[in-house]
């Protein structure tokens, strides 16, 4: 055979490689509204910029007739490019081979992506749509899934990893996405569960579809498991773009800074005024952090799920940041078991990737209630808090309003090693509110009194005068600084850049245990 010869078969083969499952089933797979595993990176990637890796593996299966059914790439296209100038690694998942099921040389092929992502320093996405582990494979596949599993985990922390469920992620395989640090679903089209709808009728007797057991809504809205739930592929992946826009390559580097035209001075008369006088009466968070942030360009992630409080990505000054606030306009910003998990997971996440962090703080307390006491508070509330003691990033903490009992030490507080804690002169800092103080302080005196009423009241408005409002803790440091909203830009951007050189570390050791 000629150089040429072989020149000419190495194209015949890229070209066959790059048919995957071939047309037929490429129709299929847009028949169901869904893109091609390579459609998919060339919307994701920058123009150009992808270099494939291991195009003509195939497996190494026999039996069940697959010794006769060899596709080139084996169901995974794997490589590395560059998201908005950014090298980053990719896996996309085709389903027009063999349903995208995951054989052993499928899993070889992301796993040494993988390794190669950790030795250079830089995130792994996947984009995952696939049928499940290959069963003709049988337990071959299955130690696959776990050699993925072993390197997810190690990854954690050191890379960025994301997971762009894009079709089918059932059984096993939704461990992969679970470890990572964040995922994206596409409505409709995609879905996870450990056992479908058909196990689910068999052992419970519920009547259930995809979509209700673990479509895109169900996971961004009540489990958790999903970040981001957008309408199409297309969306998902600008997602993914833009999430990358926030964080850095690995562990080692500081977040991508931008210059920004929006002034650091820039002041907003109408914080003066946003907090209502009413103290029962809601505000809405997202409305505060927008007028603050630059250009009001805020980054929402969980968006759907524990709306109590909220968390996302930001920038000022051109500094990407992390930001975690209550949300007084649902559930008065209560702290409860989803939220305090939301926020743990995403400050934890921030702290590995030295992103530093804003907090907002307006909480009344935590949720009272059997259901919030049986199903755990106490741990799932000591995660948000152990997340925030563990933090070694920039921590700066703004109290525009209520700040009580336990749950002011949570958010952030000074004692906590907030690095910088201003209040509003809204602030209200103390053990619980007027009404449940004075039951407990003067529960003879009301008790007694011709009016009970009367006299709770005037007890109540002492309590106000001595703690609604942030002089008693600026008074102890607990609070560097009371100041007026509308210059809240000014003070978190200075304060940035006053913890730039920031270095803070926590004891030696194999790691924390973290309540689980």
């Amino acid at each position: 055979m000629s150089d040429h010869d072989r020149i000419e078969r190495l194209k015949e083969m890229r070209d066959k490689a790059m048919l995957g499952g071939g047309d037929e089933r490429i129709e299929q797979q847009h028949g169901k509204g869904k893109l091609t595993a390579r459609e998919r990176l060339d919307l994701l990637l920058d123009e150009n910029t992808f270099v494939e890796q291991d195009m003509f593996v195939t497996h190494r299966a026999t039996g069940f007739g697959m010794e006769n059914q060899k596709i080139l790439g084996d169901g995974v296209v794997t490589g590395y490019g560059k998201v908005n100038g950014r090298l980053v690694f990719v896996f996309s998942q085709d389903f027009t081979v063999f349903g995208g099921s995951l054989s052993e040389s499928h899993a070889e092929k992301i796993c040494k992506l993988m390794d190669t992502a950790m030795r250079v320093g830089a995130p792994v996405i996947g984009l995952n749509d696939s049928g499940g582990a290959r069963i003709q494979e049988g337990v071959v596949s299955l130690g696959g899934y776990a050699e993925i599993f072993l390197r997810n985990t190690l990854a954690s922390g050191v890379i960025p990893q994301i997971s762009a469920v894009l079709g089918p992620c059932a059984g096993g395989a939704v461990y992969s996405p679970a470890i990572t640090d964040f995922i994206i679903m596409a409505r409709n089209t995609s879905y996870m569960f450990v056992t479908g709808p058909s196990v689910v009728k068999t052992v419970t007797h519920e009547d259930v579809t995809f979509e209700e057991l673990g479509g895109a809504d169900a996971h961004a809205t009540t489990s958790g498991v999903a970040h981001f739930a957008v309408d199409n592929e297309v969306e998902a992946l600008e997602t993914v773009r833009k999430l990358l826009s926030f964080i850095p390559g690995n562990n080692r580097e500081d977040p991508p800074r931008i210059d920004s035209d929006d002034p650091i001075d820039r002041e907003e008369e109408d914080l003066d005024s946003l907090v209502p006088e009413n103290p029962n009466k809601p505000y809405d968070m997202l409305d505060v952090i927008r007028r603050i942030v630059d250009h009001g360009d805020f980054f929402e992630v969980h968006k759907n799920y524990a709306r109590n409080i909220i968390v996302g990505f930001a920038r000022m000054d051109g500094r990407p940041l992390g930001i975690v606030a209550n949300q007084p306009a649902h559930l008065a910003g209560v702290l409860d078991i989803s939220s305090s998990l939301k926020g743990a997971r995403f400050i934890r996440f921030c702290d590995a990737f030295n992103i530093p962090l804003i907090t907002f703080v307006d909480v009344p307390g935590f949720l009272p209630g059997l259901e919030q006491e049986h199903g755990g508070i106490i741990k799932h509330g000591a995660k948000l808090l152990y997340a925030y003691c563990e933090a070694t990033v920039p921590k700066l903490t703004v109290i525009t309003r209520k700040a009580y009992g336990g749950a002011y030490d949570v958010m952030n507080s000074k004692h906590i090693r907030g690095d910088v804690n201003l209040a509003w002169p809204t602030a209200e800092i103390a053990v619980m509110g007027p009404k449940g103080a004075v039951e407990i302080i003067f529960r003879k005196e009301i008790a007694k009194g011709e009016d009970p009423g009367a006299v709770a009241e005037r007890h109540a408005e002492e309590y106000r005068e001595i703690f609604a409002n942030p002089f008693i803790a600026a008074q102890r440091g607990y609070i560097d600084d009371i100041i007026e909203p509308r210059s809240t830009r000014r003070r978190l951007i200075e304060a940035l850049m006053m913890l730039e050189t920031k270095v803070d570390r926590n004891p030696p050791k194999k790691h924390g245990n973290i309540p689980l």
